[in-house]
């Protein structure tokens, strides 16, 4: 029993699912063994299999022991998991540069210089990072009786990101809520 943790957190942990059983975790009776360089070796038993792996210096790892024959590879693990780890990362990686989000910046007719200025400095950083931006303004009250204000103030924020950034779609307006959609330029 571990002095830290419960017993079963400390199985929990030594037993990573995600790991290949590999050496004496190995419980299949015989399996194809394949070398270190990708040459078949054949079947064998798990003793001699073990033993060829101890000698070259590297592990058995269960490739795959679902199949009618299981298959084995003699390699060094832990340079196969970092291998592993380091795809797992740059696909992650691609996928977040892939799914560039959408950043809403929300204004009202009655928006003040300072705060216009504060959200157009951050839609800059965000266009530089290639994120797409929608501009969404809301009418309160009477203010619905002039969208020409409400369609100004986004047009007026659009010519300040100009060099950043090209109108994707319009001012629109859809019940309270009017809004324009932003593209970083190319």
């Amino acid at each position: 029993m571990c002095p830290l943790f419960p017993c079963w957190r400390c199985v929990e942990i030594a037993n990573n699912k995600n790991d290949l059983p590999i050496n004496e975790d190995i419980k299949v009776a015989e399996l194809m063994v394949i070398g270190p360089n990708g040459e078949q070796m054949g079947t064998k038993k798990l003793e001699d299999a073990l033993t060829l792996a101890n000698y070259a210096g590297l592990d058995l790892v269960l490739m795959s022991g679902n199949s009618d024959r299981a298959v084995g590879k003699i390699m060094d693990y832990n340079k196969y998991r970092y291998e592993k780890q380091k795809k797992v990362k740059e696909q992650q990686k691609k996928q977040r540069e892939s799914n560039k989000e959408v950043k809403e910046y929300r204004f009202t007719i009655a928006t003040d210089v300072h705060d216009f200025e504060t959200r157009k400095k951050n839609a800059i950083g965000y266009l530089q990072k290639g994120h797409k931006i929608k501009a969404t303004l809301r009418f309160k009250g009477r203010q619905m009786a002039h969208p020409e204000l409400g369609k100004e103030m986004l047009l007026k924020f659009a010519e300040s990101l100009a060099e950043y950034a090209d109108i994707e779609q319009k001012p629109k307006q859809e019940g309270k809520n009017m809004f324009m959609l932003l593209a970083p330029k190319k």
